[in-house]
């Protein structure tokens, strides 16, 4: 069910996760690959590989976003992700670019392989597994207390 209020960001990111189930990766959103860096969306394809997809609802948040650039050290493929009407031409043209809304997504441009060094893959899986089990717990035990994802 959507929020009627709901951040723009909040609502690509859901277009964005349920594009990338259907795609057959496994999506978490708020995750933080390294200390101080925090992404909209990362994902694990059934092969190793990982995502990072940015949303940017508007031209301001893209430029207010000073940060981007850190998360292609820990990606195999960085996106941007964009609503309608968003002016692509201001995105950089070397990274990956998804059309997203609140209930899908679309693949516009795709991201170049920058495959990650083995050691840095192993400890990125682990993160994200450990992430998305921990948070599966929470949600299935609200009450208990919350341990750290890291």
């Amino acid at each position: 069910m959507f929020m009627e209020n709901e951040a723009p960001g909040f609502t690509l990111a859901r277009g964005v996760c349920r594009f990338l189930v259907d795609a057959g990766l496994a999506p978490v959103t708020e995750f933080s690959p390294a200390p101080g860096l925090r992404t909209d969306v990362s994902a694990l394809a059934r092969d190793g590989e990982i995502w990072v997809i940015e949303c940017k609802s508007s031209l301001a948040d893209l430029r207010a976003d000073r940060k981007w650039r850190g998360y292609l050290d820990w990606c195999d493929q960085y996106f941007f992700a964009t609503p309608e009407g968003f002016p692509d031409e201001a995105l950089p043209d070397e990274e990956g670019l998804i059309r997203a809304d609140g209930f899908g997504a679309a693949i516009l441009r795709p991201a170049p392989l920058r495959p990650l060094a083995p050691a840095r893959r192993k400890a990125l899986t682990l993160r994200l597994g450990r992430a998305a089990a921990l948070r599966l717990r929470m949600a299935l035990d609200p009450g208990a207390a919350a341990p750290a994802e890291g």
